[in-house]
């Protein structure tokens, strides 16, 4: 009875430890969110006209990588054939999709369980994507740059 007892509160608290580690991790997140906002006007701002050229990663396990834009979608997720491979554990295996429509890029969100976000804004439809505007899945972010 007693073996039974202390078993039951070693998961009690194995699951109280694996909650806290779960909030802490979406409180790190967000807090990767926070970091790259307060530059979003000033990098829109002096970037008006410009084409985008290349799709940075700028928080995250990838971070440093850039893919050059040649008009070809891109497709982000966990899957092997995706052009940008994100080994997130909030990334789906087709999470989302990067495409030119005539000028402009957009982003659409291709049924993910976690949601992909367009600066702050949960992306439901294809939404355009300006210069310098962080574009988050999971813990990872990117932007459009020139």
């Amino acid at each position: 009875m007693q073996l039974t007892r202390a078993g039951f509160l070693a998961l009690l608290w194995l699951f109280v430890l694996a909650a806290l580690r779960v909030v802490r991790s979406d409180l790190y997140a967000a807090s990767g969110l926070r970091v790259a906002v307060p530059g979003f006007r000033k990098s829109v701002a002096g970037k008006r006209g410009k084409v985008p050229r290349q799709l940075v990663v700028t928080h995250g396990a990838l971070a440093g990588t850039r893919i050059t834009l040649d008009g070809r979608p891109i497709l982000m997720g966990r899957a092997d054939d995706s052009t940008l491979v994100l080994d997130d554990d909030y990334a789906s295996t087709r999470h989302a999709r990067l495409s030119l429509r005539g000028t402009d890029w957009y982003v659409e969100d291709l049924g993910s369980t976690n949601g992909t976000y367009l600066d702050r804004a949960k992306v439901t439809q294809p939404l355009r994507v300006p210069l310098g505007v962080p574009i988050r899945i999971g813990k990872t972010v990117i932007e459009l740059r020139s």
